[in-house]
């Protein structure tokens, strides 16, 4: 059985990692090469780096930022935000980033999932999806989860999945923040519809609720940010936790 994996993620602006609500607020919780070789340290199987400075010179700083990550970190990274175009993948890949996050560019081109996975391949592009459910129905949402997309949730994963993506990358806008758990029983309907791994997002704010996502819910893997970078639990100890309830981690 392969094992469950466990990913901090860091967003990131003008090189330095920040935590706020909605990227309002946002309070500076470290170097983001220290942060992420800490959390290598304590285990954590992969990181995810999420570029929020939207500028040119943002995107010059997190190319850089993605140099120095690749040069003193030994587990593999995703990065993410703002990537909408081949070029934009292609230079953080060249960067030594070993996976690309798409959200809003590919909701707007999709073509780009064919483009990047057909140049890289699938293993290298993750689909992340933003949904928020209203009447019944999980809608796709871009623009950090403000507009609602006429594309609905498993449509669009299988969608993503066809055109090449190897991962999806889910977070219910509805639990996202409220550190109440996750939807589980839409996690474990994407899994019933998908053969790529998900990596579940949003929500996390106990063991139980990372324990019940990658059981009950299917996921492969459980993305957290707060619970890390406030030092409510360590990345091994959240591990040794879930060890002790029989979920498959690596030690």
């Amino acid at each position: 059985m392969v094992a469950k994996r466990i990913i901090p993620c860091l967003d990131v602006k003008d090189g330095r990692t920040v935590k706020g609500i909605n990227f309002v607020g946002l309070q500076d919780v470290g170097d983001a090469v220290e942060l992420g070789h800490h959390y290598a340290m304590q285990g954590a199987d992969e990181l995810v780096y999420l570029d929020i400075s939207a500028t040119y010179e943002g995107r010059h700083t997190f190319t850089a930022l993605v140099e120095r990550i690749a040069r003193h970190i030994n587990i593999p990274f995703t990065v993410g935000g703002g990537i909408s175009c081949m070029d934009d993948a292609a230079r953080l890949l060249d960067a030594g980033a070993d996976k690309i996050s798409v959200n809003s560019a590919a909701v707007r081109n999709p073509g780009l999932i064919d483009e990047i996975a057909g140049k890289y391949g699938s293993q290298f592009v993750v689909l992340a999806i933003d949904a928020k459910q209203t009447d019944g129905v999980w809608h796709v949402t871009t623009h950090g989860g403000r507009q609602l997309t006429e594309k609905e949730l498993f449509g669009w994963a299988k969608e993503g999945q066809e055109r090449g993506a190897g991962e999806i990358l889910f977070t219910s806008m509805n639990h996202d923040g409220t550190r109440q758990g996750y939807p589980c029983d839409t996690f474990a309907q994407l899994a019933d519809v998908l053969s790529i791994p998900i990596i579940a997002s949003g929500g996390a704010g106990s063991v139980a609720d990372i324990a019940e996502v990658l059981t009950h819910g299917k996921a492969d893997a459980a993305l957290a940010a707060s619970i890390f970078h406030y030092g409510e639990i360590t990345v091994n100890e959240l591990k040794r936790q879930l060890d002790k309830l029989n979920i498959n981690v690596r030690l």
